[in-house]
């Protein structure tokens, strides 16, 4: 049964993945970002895919010009079944580095972005009592790192009002359903274009996956919202096991190595386009795609992934694998 999917910053990286992942699916995919080269991009993406694309050019900080996209879109493609809230923007610095400009527009688009784009959703949703919405978050969304505090703050904001909403949805007896995703470090274009004041191209921290991997997550967790929450990578597992259980440890850790695991030995240019204020692909011929520029050190599986969508198969061979245990060791008595 094909859907109505509306995918936001979806002109690239994870987004990009996602829409192309949906086209494949055959659904009607709304499209929603401020570049027009990688609107372009992505609509194409899903049309050669088996999907219906419908591509339209609004910023999520702007709420008016979000609610605009969300009517064209149902009026094109029909109600909209599926929100996916994805877009966002970030400044790469010490925290006493950024100004308060750039502070503010990070989080009108990373966070607010997600407001907005969920506010839309829901006041349609509400109304057919049906839809998913879907939060892509991050690791970075309860274990903050140095360089980021716009984004990581923005992320955890995130955290905090999906969890008050789903609260209310549940008092409502409501059948529209918001699930988080929390992902790892991915390899998008995103590291191309962040506005950085740090001397060094910036990079994603190791291990590194494809946005391919991230749109599985994503698509899976808009089919089984019911659970509040997915993590994506082994990676994320271990970032945030770690941090819940030894928090400090990871503070001292991270400030000793957060700065060299985020940049490369290049040089960045102080004249480098970056997209916080405007679109870097809104040109003909700029569209930058999905990937980044990490493909030789980007993981396109995750065993963490499979495991967690095969639940009931975990679970059995976990449960076979202490019974064998428990046979061994009453064998070993036995001798």
């Amino acid at each position: 049964m094909t859907q109505t999917v509306v995918i936001t910053g979806a002109s690239a990286g994870i987004a990009r993945a996602t829409a192309r992942l949906y086209g494949e699916r055959g659904d009607r995919v709304g499209l929603i970002a401020r570049g027009q080269a990688g609107l372009d991009g992505a609509a194409a993406d899903v049309a050669h895919a088996g999907g219906t694309p419908c591509p339209v050019v609004a910023d999520m900080s702007d709420y008016a010009q979000v609610d605009k996209a969300a009517s064209q879109i149902e009026e094109a493609l029909g109600p909209i079944d599926v929100w996916i809230n994805v877009a966002f923007t970030s400044v790469f610095a010490p925290f006493a580095d950024i100004g308060p400009d750039e502070f503010r527009r990070v989080t009108e688009v990373s966070y607010l972005g997600f407001v907005h784009g969920t506010m839309v959703a829901l006041r349609r949703m509400r109304e057919r009592d049906h839809g998913t919405i879907v939060q892509v978050g991050s690791a970075l969304s309860q274990r903050s790192i140095p360089l980021q505090s716009a984004y990581c703050g923005a992320k955890h904001a995130i955290n905090g009002f999906t969890s008050s909403l789903r609260c209310e949805l549940l008092h409502e007896g409501s059948n529209v359903q918001v699930t988080v995703v929390q992902m790892p470090a991915v390899n998008t274009p995103q590291f191309s274009w962040v506005k950085s004041n740090m001397p060094d191209k910036p990079q994603p921290v190791a291990p590194i996956y494809q946005p391919e991997v991230a749109a599985r997550g994503i698509a899976y967790a808009a089919d089984h919202p019911a659970r509040r929450e997915y993590w994506v990578g082994g990676s994320t597992v271990a970032t945030l096991i770690a941090n819940k259980f030894a928090p400090g440890l990871l503070d001292r850790y991270l400030a000793r190595t957060g700065y060299g695991a985020q940049q490369t030995q290049e040089a960045d240019s102080p004249e480098r386009p970056d997209n916080l204020n405007e679109p870097v692909d809104e040109a003909p011929g700029s569209d930058h795609g999905a990937h980044g520029t990490f493909d030789d050190k980007a993981h396109g599986r995750s065993a963490q992934l499979w495991l967690s969508h095969h639940l009931p198969v975990t679970a059995l061979a976990a449960g076979g694998t202490a019974v064998a245990g428990v046979v061994l060791a009453l064998a070993g008595r036995r001798r």
